[in-house]
């Protein structure tokens, strides 16, 4: 049985694996989590990312895809089959990695081109599938990103507000201090 290949940067998986796309995927111990539960199940773990992961069997055979639903849903995961949902599920996914898991160069503040330049889709499409899909926007749904991710910086007390602000691309303080009330 191979060592999970944890990491956050998309690596291309080899030929014969199977990616599945898991839904509740937000933190770097998540990631180490779902491919420890995923080994359990004796499968090859080739590379576990947020919202996903890549495996196969010894063998070469289909997984026991029940086995891995089980599994997933015991830790608090879930493995998402329809094909509508895994693209909501990848939005998050994208929008939670770029504002708590930044890129250092970031100056991105494009989501809408981000998203549709990352799913290779219409971001109108976007928008209305995953308002459908969460009952709330897009741009809401980066709001209390942005605030939780706020939240964890003043936990720190590391940075000013000033600094807390401008990381998470608002232009001034009370800006950033708006969007708590807005939720």
């Amino acid at each position: 049985m191979s060592k999970p290949d944890i990491s956050i940067a998309p690596v291309p998986p080899p030929p014969w694996a199977h990616r599945l796309l898991i839904k509740n995927m937000v933190c770097p111990q998540c990631i180490r989590v779902v491919g420890e539960e995923l080994a359990a199940l004796d499968l090859l773990v080739h590379r576990v990312a947020l919202g996903e992961a890549d495996v196969s069997t010894p063998d070469g055979a289909a997984p026991d895809w029940a086995a891995i639903r089980r599994r997933l849903q015991a830790a608090g995961f879930e493995l998402l089959e329809d094909a509508q949902d895994q693209l909501v599920d990848r939005i998050k996914t994208l929008l939670v990695a770029l504002i708590h898991y930044p890129p250092p160069s970031r100056r991105l503040l494009n989501y809408s081109t981000y998203l549709a330049e990352h799913l290779d889709k219409d971001y109108h499409y976007l928008s209305h599938l995953f308002s459908a899909s969460e009952g709330l926007t897009i741009e809401k749904f980066i709001i209390r990103q942005k605030v939780e991710r706020a939240k964890e910086f003043i936990s720190y007390g590391e940075l000013s507000m000033t600094d807390i602000a401008q990381q998470l691309g608002y232009s001034s303080p009370a800006h950033l201090s708006r969007q708590f009330r807005q939720l």
